[in-house]
């Protein structure tokens, strides 16, 4: 079983590579290759063919996908990505930072 500390919708910090320093929220996250999709991070140029009559094809910038090791989850309170921790809300779990303990 493969977990991951991201999920769809956060917003996070990408602490390596090129983008180092930008935040993005999470368009999608695959946890069999352990890698996540940032609203624009990480660009590529995607080469598409025409695939049904009329429709064009061209050269599309789409977002590449990152290991979700080289993110953090952002913090608006310590405004810079942070490491999460698990506590129980009455019956269920809630993130936390595992800084200044706002729930994320």
């Amino acid at each position: 079983m493969n977990k991951l500390h991201i999920k769809t919708g956060d917003t996070v910090v990408v602490l390596s590579g090129d983008d180092k320093g930008v935040k993005g929220e999470v368009i999608a996250v695959s946890p069999e290759e352990k890698k996540v999709l940032v609203k624009g991070v990480n660009m590529i140029h995607k080469h598409v063919k025409p695939r049904k009559q009329g429709e064009t094809g061209g050269i599309i910038d789409a977002e590449g996908a990152l290991y979700a090791s080289k993110v953090a989850l952002y913090c608006a309170k310590c405004d810079k990505g942070v490491r999460v921790k698990m506590e129980m809300d009455g019956d269920k779990k809630v993130r936390v930072c595992a800084k200044c303990g706002a729930k994320l």
